[in-house]
């Protein structure tokens, strides 16, 4: 049995190689914003982001139903809860600079939504879904640091601007929750849905 990513996210990736599986990497074409829009501002937290991964993994299950019949696509997305509103990738120096001027000091929630999409003989099948959540306590930059850090590019193209396995990690005090669900796929989570779909963990180990 075979894992496919459907995510370009280094960090997930480098979780599941630490975690014994090489999954297959297929980035998806999902407009997130699109997709949100559709969903609109009464959403949940947990429907959008679980809305988001779902997409994804449809997406890429699809698309590689063909070169991979047999196999589970799993697919991720994380946003931040942050004064009552949900956000993702900052995409800009400015957005970031913001995120942070909000976050320092204080507690957000981290919301990652997973989805898995079973691939059997070629067809797209089965479709589990779940969220996890963890709170993350941050500290408080001083300017300089704050500065090197948006000037690294590491925060534009990560939810809620930080990390917690790269130079980001240096300003989260503390998390309560699940810390691989932080840097993008939270493992237990993701053993319980492949379970649902009757997949253990031992049959995509990589030996």
């Amino acid at each position: 049995m075979r894992l496919v990513l459907a995510s370009a996210s280094p960090a997930r990736l480098a979780i599941l190689r630490g975690a014994g599986v090489e999954p297959l990497v297929e980035v998806s074409d999902v407009d997130e914003d699109a997709l949100l829009a559709e969903l609109g501002d009464e959403a949940s937290p947990t429907d959008r982001v679980q809305a988001l991964a779902l997409a994804k993994a449809r997406t890429v299950a699809a698309r590689v139903a063909g070169a991979v019949p047999d196999c589970v696509v799993v697919g991720a997305d994380s946003m931040l809860h942050l004064e009552g509103e949900m956000v993702g990738k900052p995409g800009t120096t400015d957005a970031a600079r913001g995120r942070w001027d909000q976050m320092a000091g204080r507690t957000a929630e981290l919301f990652t939504g997973h989805a898995l999409v079973q691939v059997t003989g070629g067809v797209p099948g089965r479709e589990v879904a779940g969220h996890a959540t963890t709170a993350v306590a941050f500290g408080n930059p001083t300017t300089a640091e704050l500065e090197a850090y948006l000037a690294s590019g590491e925060p534009l193209a990560v939810a809620g601007a930080f990390t917690l396995d790269g130079r980001g990690g240096w300003f989260v005090e503390g998390i309560e929750g699940d810390p691989s669900n932080v840097v993008g796929l939270s493992l237990p989570l993701t053993r319980r849905l492949l379970a649902e779909i009757g997949v253990g963990v031992d049959a995509l180990w990589a030996g």
